[in-house]
């Protein structure tokens, strides 16, 4: 997806990074602040270049990536210095939704 450097590609991502960052700032407000954030699946755990564009937006926040711990996908993103700590978590998507589907088919 980031290989594709055609101004449409651009715009999307753009797009996607400014709703992502948008959506988490309506529930860091409702929340009333914001301890930690975490990226899962596959953009979450590959995506360097779009969660320090996320991150970018956010960082109003408080938020600081370490440039290095970001690009080598590193369980922990953030900078020393940064306000919140930002994670990188590992998910099963397709397991989680079978296992909540299991547990209400099985009630």
């Amino acid at each position: 997806m980031e290989e594709n450097s055609t101004k449409e590609a651009r715009e999307a991502l753009d797009l996607f990074t400014y709703q992502a960052a948008r959506q988490a700032g309506e529930l860091i407000t409702s929340l009333g602040g914001l301890d930690g954030l975490v990226f899962t699946a596959g953009i979450g755990e590959h995506a360097p270049a779009i969660r320090a564009a996320i991150c970018e937006r956010l960082a109003w926040m408080g938020i600081k990536l370490s440039p290095q711990a970001n690009a080598a996908n590193e369980s922990t993103i953030s900078a020393p210095d940064s306000a919140v700590e930002v994670r990188v978590i590992p998910t099963d998507e397709e397991l989680m939704i079978a296992t909540h589907t299991r547990s209400l088919i099985n009630k």
